[in-house]
């Protein structure tokens, strides 16, 4: 299938938490994301060379989870385009929506499994205030060196019961193909990684494995360097956050990664992927079977359990 740029890139996500200043503090002080602004219900964060006004949305709920996800489109023309496509594709359309503090107009849809997408173009470049303005014109904002101080946004991972049907959305509403998949020996599809552009993916889908609907997996933000990640376990265990896995390298796509759980319970990442890029319009998927994933992770890391149960919401179960 030839590529389709409609899209230019993952522009934000939307975070629930229902231990808001907790969450907050978390995502300024040990984290490291820059408040670019907030109103009664939600806060708007970003990293210090994301070029938007904010790239994650932290909304006071009383659930914890994802709102929604955005991505914007490359032009006024191209979002019309991806909108005709998205009407005709048969998957529930929730319609145009007034922008919020970063961005203008978007419009909304679903697919079956829960999640809300918005494709928007109209954006709100991020103006640093003078003591955050960068020494070069080319960088967003000045390197504040606060906390794990991620550069830039990279990737989200969304659970599904059907990945299948998740990567017949994400080619037909957004233009996404497919870098690498995981094949499952029951002839399902275990996970599948998406991009838009040249990066090596910015969303994944993995199977649903706890009976959950629209759940969140986890929100990414990218390190210059594996140095960087390393030095953010430290940051992470002097401040008492659970670190769930990591650090380590994936097999699949080659990132180097680190898991933690902010206060309220979602799952972030901080990732390194290094300088790999998808340049090869006709790229083929990379196939993984059962079989190599059961090995673990590059180095021989297993998988541990959490990272196949847990998401948010929690699942409550019957009589708790």
């Amino acid at each position: 299938m030839e590529p389709c740029f409609d899209i230019a890139h993952l522009a934000h996500v939307e975070m629930y938490s229902d231990r808001f200043e907790e969450s907050l503090d978390f995502f300024v002080n040990v984290y490291g994301l820059t408040l670019a602004g907030q109103d009664e219900t939600s806060a708007y964060l970003r990293a210090w060379d994301d070029y938007e006004f904010h790239t994650l949305k932290l909304t006071r709920h009383h659930t914890t989870g994802i709102g929604h996800v955005a991505y914007r489109a490359c032009s006024q023309a191209a979002l019309e385009r991806r909108v005709k496509a998205i009407e005709a594709s048969g998957y529930e359309i929730l319609g145009w929506v007034n922008g919020d503090m970063g961005h203008g107009h978007a419009f909304r849809f679903c697919h079956p499994f829960g999640h809300v997408f918005e494709v928007y173009f109209d954006t709100v470049k991020y103006d640093p205030p003078e003591h955050e303005k960068p020494a070069l014109k080319n960088t967003a904002q000045r390197y504040h060196g606060r906390g794990c101080h991620p550069r830039r946004i990279d990737h989200l991972n969304l659970l599904a019961s059907d990945v299948s049907e998740f990567r017949r959305f994400m080619e037909t509403c957004l233009g996404s193909r497919v870098t690498e998949m995981i094949q499952l020996d029951n002839g399902r599809i275990g996970g599948g990684w998406f991009t838009v552009n040249n990066k090596t993916y910015d969303l994944a889908c993995t199977e649903e494995h706890s009976g959950g609907y629209g759940r969140l997996h986890h929100v990414t933000y990218a390190t210059d360097t594996r140095e960087d990640i390393l030095r953010a376990a430290d940051i992470f265990l002097e401040n008492g956050v659970h670190i769930e896995t990591g650090p380590h390298k994936h097999a699949i796509q080659g990132t180097f990664f680190l898991y933690v759980w902010e206060p309220a319970g979602n799952r972030v990442e901080l990732a390194n992927s290094g300088a790999r890029l998808i340049l090869a319009p006709d790229w083929e998927p990379v196939v993984w079977t059962e079989t190599e994933r059961k090995k673990g992770q590059a180095w021989g890391l297993k998988t541990i359990e959490t990272f196949h149960t847990h998401g948010t919401p929690p699942i409550v179960k019957k009589g708790e």
